[in-house]
């Protein structure tokens, strides 16, 4: 029988458990896709606990996203046995089978495996919607990303570099860094080196990033207003550090603004973004120019350890979760 690991009670990850359920009949329009890998996310665990805004009725199993291969249709146009897949889930992800239509499925990227299909589109997604369709990054901006040894924060560095920006990677480990470097940053900073704003502003001779990346929050979100140059744009990705106060006068001086990123949201609100969104990163995909960086493969029985890789900020870019 397949498996799902499956929140009943909200909490840490320690409190879900993997169960075997029985297959639904697939109805017309609908396909099933054997999974080979699901990739983990901050906000799976946040929704695990009950700390996410979208919050689903128990029992529901995490995840957002994952990939594998259709075994089984039922009239779903577009859709063929044996197809190479990206699911895309609100939630549901952490299993070895599921049930979903052909809008939730993309091409797996011909020069991806499983693993690496499944950690692509959450965070490779949110850089393209924060630097692009948000941020609207230009070539010869500085932008610096922080949390740059994380997934969303790789991804920002490698689509950065990509768009033609002077990168400024930030993270909390030489190692994290060293990833960065070759994804294509161009400068590094520790945070426990220095004050990040001060290597900032040294590397900017005074004048300040351009475009922030910041999924961190908290301190690292207050301290960037005060390495910015004017007319730069703040991009509120996350908060795992805390929630962050933008002070208006800071913003005001330099003349700057602060843009929440959403790129799921905003799919939904206006799905031909992600049309865009999709086809830009396929063909980098196949081109080679963009790749998740996988720091960690698991299988789906570990799924508390894997999550806790990332509560505790051991995972460098990606943790993978996978099935066979």
């Amino acid at each position: 029988m397949p498996k799902a690991v499956v929140c009943r009670e909200l909490g840490p990850p320690e409190r879900l458990h993997l169960e075997s359920f029985a297959s639904a009949p697939l109805k017309p329009g609908e396909v099933r896709v054997a999974i080979r890998a699901a990739g983990i996310n901050f906000p799976d665990i946040l929704m695990a606990a009950g700390e996410y805004q979208l919050k689903p009725p128990l029992p529901f199993t995490p995840g957002s996203e994952a990939a594998g291969d259709v075994v089984e249709v039922n009239e779903a146009a577009g859709v063929t046995v044996g197809d190479k897949v990206i699911v895309k889930m609100r939630f549901g992800a952490y299993c070895d089978e599921t049930v979903a239509v052909p809008a939730q499925l993309v091409p797996l990227p011909s020069t991806f495996d499983y693993a690496e299909g499944a950690t692509f589109l959450a965070a490779h997604g949110t850089a393209y919607h924060a630097l692009i369709d948000r941020g609207q990054i230009k070539p010869g901006e500085v932008l610096l990303v922080h949390g740059a040894g994380g997934g969303v924060g790789l991804a920002a560095v490698e689509i950065g570099k990509l768009l033609g920006a002077t990168v400024v990677a930030a993270a909390s480990s030489e190692e994290k860094l060293a990833i960065a470097k070759a994804r294509g940053a161009d400068h590094v900073l520790l945070y426990a080196r220095e004050p990040f704003r001060d290597v900032v502003k040294r590397l900017t001779d005074g004048r300040g990033a351009d475009l922030v990346f910041d999924p961190v929050g908290g301190e690292v979100f207050e301290n960037s207003m005060r390495c910015i140059n004017w007319g730069a744009r703040i991009l509120a990705v996350g908060f795992t550090g805390g929630i962050g106060l933008a002070r208006t006068n800071l913003l005001m001086i330099k003349g700057a603004s602060v843009l929440g990123v959403r790129a799921g949201e905003a799919v939904r609100k206006n799905p031909a973004l992600g049309e865009v969104r999709f086809r830009a990163l396929s063909d980098w995909a196949e081109a080679g120019k963009v790749r998740p960086n996988i720091s960690h493969r698991l299988p789906l029985a570990d799924y508390a350890k894997a999550m806790r890789l990332l509560i505790e900020r051991k995972a460098i870019g990606r943790v993978a979760l996978l099935t066979r």
